[in-house]
């Protein structure tokens, strides 16, 4: 079986996040498929990243090291891939849905006419059956992503062409360390014999970049916020509840299209995607395209003034009430009790 590919983003001269998350996947993949698990790489002064891939099961890492390949800018990066792919063929290759993948993803895959799934909520192995053109394929990727909204669950799959090509937002995948201890190769790219004149047209001549002032994805608590909450001034009710109980503020996406929250405190599958220890959703319904980016917060506390709401399916906890009336009690009753 021909390898999975995890094409790694480089953040700040180390091995993105994101892309450690889908090293943990590919891993996973790979046993399943009983074939190696392949890292590639490009940018410039790598030496020595090789070691952060390791542990997360990489049989191989191909590495890239040119200063032409640092900024990150399209055609340079596409041709060398491009170029690498039709040599190792592989048949599942994986990206983080970040700037850098949404870029990268379908250039490449338009390129090798491979087709692409983007934000994928999970990634799984299994067969199709082919009814009209009377075939069975075994050992293909399906790729989940939610459809139409976020009323159904798509399953994606590419029977025929290669590589099979997902991207994943980052915090959707957990990340793992397979072995601490493990040891693959490293294949360095002669960049030089791939560039040619016109992929280095384009030329970053300056980058302004500056960090998010808000940190959900690390929190260990979050109070979330829905349209239900009623307006931005209502908003100030959470953000003193995770204030008292030194967690974050977050949104779903229909909070912030009412203008109640910034669009980087959304959480779900247009927005974050968070594992907290305790995750208060107030005024939050539980459609889908929310829940995918919160479904596995360790408790889930959902305040709510309508007992069906879904939201209320994979709550732990479920307070039917107005949100305003409800919230001060917690702020109230918190401060009293940790006095």
């Amino acid at each position: 079986m021909n390898s999975v590919f995890v094409i790694c983003e480089i953040d700040e001269g180390k091995v993105a996040d994101v892309s450690l998350e889908l090293m943990t996947k590919g891993r996973s993949l790979a046993n399943e498929l009983n074939c190696k698990l392949e890292a590639l790489i490009l940018g410039h002064n790598l030496k020595g990243i090789e070691k952060e891939l390791y542990p997360y099961g990489a049989d191989v890492v191909h590495i890239g090291d040119d200063e032409r390949l640092d900024p990150y800018t399209t055609l340079p990066h596409t041709s060398v891939i491009v170029n690498l792919f039709e040599k190792e063929k592989p048949q599942i290759a994986l990206l983080g849905a970040s700037t850098f993948g949404r870029d990268l993803g379908p250039r490449v895959s338009s390129a090798l006419v491979s087709g692409l799934t983007a934000d994928c909520t999970s990634l799984e192995i299994g067969p199709h059956e082919d009814k009209k053109a009377k075939k069975v394929y075994e050992n293909l990727l399906y790729q989940i992503r939610p459809a139409f909204g976020g009323n159904i669950v798509a399953t994606i799959i590419n029977p025929d062409c290669r590589p099979q090509m997902a991207t994943v937002r980052e915090g959707v995948m957990k990340k793992e360390i397979y072995d601490a201890n493990f040891k693959g190769k490293v294949n360095n790219i002669d960049v030089d014999k791939i560039l040619k004149p016109e992929d280095l047209v384009v030329k970053v001549i300056e980058r302004h970049m500056e960090k998010s002032k808000v940190n959900i994805k690390n929190s260990s608590i979050i109070v979330a916020g829905g349209y239900g909450v009623g307006s931005k001034e209502n908003f100030a009710q959470l953000e003193e509840l995770a204030h008292v109980l030194g967690g974050e503020v977050g949104a779903s996406r229909a909070a912030v299209d009412a203008g109640y929250a910034d669009h980087n405190r959304q959480i779900g599958q247009t927005g974050v995607t968070v594992r907290p220890k305790l995750y208060i959703a107030c005024g939050i319904s539980g459609q889908i395209q929310h829940t995918a980016g919160m479904e596995e917060s360790s408790m889930i506390i959902a305040i709510n003034n309508d007992p069906n709401a879904p939201i209320n399916k994979i709550a732990d906890y479920v307070i039917t009430g107005d949100v305003g009336a409800v919230v001060p009690k917690l702020i109230k009753f918190y401060k009293q009790n940790t006095k």
